[in-house]
């Protein structure tokens, strides 16, 4: 029996030591209130207010934006700082756009230890962070981010470095998890629902934006271009000389003498006359508006015939037309290339074989967007992929499902009862096109159309193209000639007028 102790005690310590390694680093659920566990930042300019608050259509609690076009800040101080140093660290939260994010960030940053006497209630932008990562969108922007902020030994200046190319911010309402993995062999991997969307090595200057180690040479600033250094690679022809014959003045269009105005031109008609189905409206006061006078229409004999007013001859090209003479370019003599500075050892370059990351001592959320409804949730720190993964099965990976099904029966229904997301956006786009002011005389008609294909959404892309059609003709007759369009409506003309 005495000799079976050791043993036993033996195989506990080793459970415990898997227990515990298999156990996060931090976790938040926010299935308690986080008041008193997080803190709000009590800076003016932060007004926006955190909410505990249910998930859309589900049981289950996060931390909320609840206010649009507000800036937010918020953090939490880990009870131990957590290294980043010594084997694999995941990364990893929920967030759910729940009105979607037209401009915003919904990402976290991780604080590195601040200096003595620092007070959480002074969270802010300048706060210094070690990771900053997480989905951030407005205008052209739409990436999820992953910045390091790395200390160079030699300056002792915090430099940050932006991973390039990063994936792109999921464009729904359902909820979505955000994963990064660091790994000892300096490799940093982005995983969206768990699955991976971009790899990167911390040292590659092909990963991060500027490169964690500095080129090893620079540009000397103080190196000058001497004077004479001629970076002309052709130059004019000094001996060409200008043709006797070459006529600078000369029209690059002429009138055309051969043409004959086509038979049947009615010169005597005018290309608008007054509308005869127009009326003066009921109440139209001639002291107030003026004399009334009826709205112009494309005249109709115009339509069949070749044309009308007054008929003039065509342009065409001058045969003649030379233009501005130049000398023709040669290959200069005097050429050096372009000039660049010469290369000088970089002071601020260092050696590095794997990146110097500050502890994390602290998460914080620290926004400014324009929509409200932003739902953090399962924010994880581990050292265990496997936590990580088992976390996101459980909690994030059920209620995306749910999500899921909801957003394809309401697809169903919409389609069933008329247009989807795709028609309405393009109904608005038609709707705006529509209210183009030189298509002003048409804007009934394109109307009408639109409307029509509201009720009939299997002939969107139809009404799509006829739309375009009418804007690309209308447009080709302002710009290259032709009728004009008619008045839209009866001009009310004041007395100052008359």
């Amino acid at each position: 029996m005495m000799g079976g102790r050791p043993l036993l005690l033996l195989l506990v310590s080793a459970l415990l030591v898997q227990i515990r390694a298999s156990d996060p680093l931090l976790y938040e659920s926010f299935d308690e209130d986080f008041e008193g566990r997080w803190v709000v930042s009590k800076k003016d300019e932060y007004q926006g207010v955190w909410k505990r608050a249910k998930s859309d259509g589900h049981e289950d609690y996060g931390l909320l934006v609840s206010e649009k076009a507000r800036k937010y800040a918020i953090i939490k101080e880990l009870d131990e700082p957590v290294t980043l140093k010594d084997g694999t660290v995941v990364l990893q939260f929920e967030v759910r756009l729940q009105n979607g994010l037209e401009c915003g960030g919904a990402y976290i940053k991780y604080i590195r230890p601040q200096e003595a006497g620092w007070d959480a209630k002074e969270f802010d932008n300048e706060t210094p962070y070690t990771i900053m990562f997480g989905p951030d969108k407005c205008g052209s922007t739409n990436k999820v981010h992953f910045i390091l902020k790395h200390k160079n030994p030699k300056t002792g200046k915090y430099v940050e470095h932006h991973l390039k190319f990063p994936p792109s911010v999921p464009y729904d309402k359902l909820s979505h998890v955000y994963t990064a993995i660091l790994k000892p062999d300096n490799e940093v991997r982005i995983l969206i629902d768990g699955e991976e969307k971009k790899k990167a090595n911390f040292l590659s200057a092909d990963d991060f934006e500027p490169a964690l180690i500095p080129p090893k040479t620079i540009p000397d600033p103080d190196d000058k271009k001497p004077e004479d250094w001629d970076e002309r690679a052709k130059i004019p022809d000094p001996n060409a000389v200008k043709p006797d014959d070459w006529d600078e003045d000369a029209p690059m269009e002429i009138e055309d003498v051969e043409a004959t105005k086509p038979e049947g031109w009615l010169d005597d008609e005018p290309e608008e006359i007054d509308d005869p189905e127009a009326s003066k409206p009921e109440d139209w006061d001639d002291e107030e508006d003026g004399e009334w006078e009826a709205p112009k229409i494309d005249n109709p004999k115009c339509e069949e015939a070749p044309g009308c007013g007054e008929w003039k001859r065509p342009m065409k090209q001058n045969p003649a037309y030379k233009g501005k003479w130049h000398a023709p370019l040669i290959d200069n003599p005097n050429y050096k290339g372009i000039w660049k500075p010469q290369e000088i050892p970089n002071p601020e370059y260092f050696e590095l074989d794997k990146p110097d990351f500050d502890p994390i001592a602290a998460i914080g959320i620290e926004i400014w967007t324009m929509q409200d409804g932003i739902l953090f949730d399962n924010i994880l720190i581990a050292d265990d992929e496997k936590v990580a993964t088992s976390i996101l099965e459980k909690t994030w990976k059920p209620k995306y499902e749910v999500e899921k099904e909801k957003e394809k029966a309401e697809e169903a229904a919409a389609a069933a009862d008329g247009l989807s997301e795709f028609q309405k956006k393009v109904f608005d786009i038609l709707y705006k096109i529509a209210d183009v002011p030189f298509l002003a005389p048409y804007k009934t008609k394109i109307i009408d159309v639109i409307e029509k294909g509201e009720k009939q959404p299997n002939i969107t892309i139809g009404i799509l193209v006829s739309v375009v059609v009418v804007f690309a003709t209308v447009l080709f007759r302002i710009l290259f000639g032709g009728k004009k369009p008619a008045t839209a409506a009866p001009r009310r003309r004041s007395r100052r007028e008359t």
